[in-house]
């Protein structure tokens, strides 16, 4: 794997097991495609960086003990930021680092899937970055619309893939992401 390539895990931390939403039936698909991600990188000498979202109060907060691995995901990050907004290139210094580590290619995961993922697709995009967005690497929850209508997770994933698609993302299985260029949608 090029050296010029990084791997976002955003905000796969045990905060989300206590919040309103927040169903049990996705997560074992999740977390083994994202570890075979995490696994994959690693064994590619690709770096693994590990985004975890901040509030001041609850689940998110600090002080909750819930700003850590969703369990029973296994990370050795070579780095590790904070955020407190959706996108992860929002004040924490992540893009210091990515232009410092030569980073010109990232590898988008994690969770939720519409919203800090897709988030910080866009935004890596808008800066330049070349994105590879990995759907089955992330995780998100049924959500109910104005008209009364619940959307599915895959309801959401699908939507998600099909506005990053061609504009801001290039949307791959791991396999896909781990092997680089090959396959996937164009950008």
């Amino acid at each position: 794997m090029a050296c010029d390539t990084a791997l976002l895990v955003v905000d796969a931390q045990e905060s989300f097991r206590h919040r309103p939403y927040f169903r049990e039936e996705g997560v074992p698909a999740y977390i083994a495609r994202q570890q075979a991600l995490v696994d994959g990188a690693k064994a590619a000498g690709m770096p693994v960086v590990q985004i975890f979202h901040l509030d001041d109060t609850g689940p998110f907060a600090e002080t909750s003990g819930l700003v850590r691995p969703l369990e029973p995901l296994r990370i050795a990050p070579d780095a590790v930021f904070r955020k407190r907004r959706h996108s992860a290139l929002v004040g924490t210094g992540l893009d210091v680092w990515l232009t410092r580590n030569g980073i010109r290619r990232v590898i988008v995961s994690g969770i939720r899937t519409e919203q800090c993922c897709e988030t910080t697709a866009r935004h890596a995009s808008d800066l330049g970055y070349e994105v590879d967005y990995v759907g089955e690497a992330t995780l998100t929850f049924p959500m109910t619309d104005a008209a009364g209508r619940e959307w599915s997770a895959a309801d959401i994933r699908a939507r998600t893939e099909l506005v990053l698609a061609g504009r801001f993302a290039r949307i791959v299985t791991v396999e896909e992401a781990l092997a680089g260029r090959q396959g996937g949608a164009a950008a």
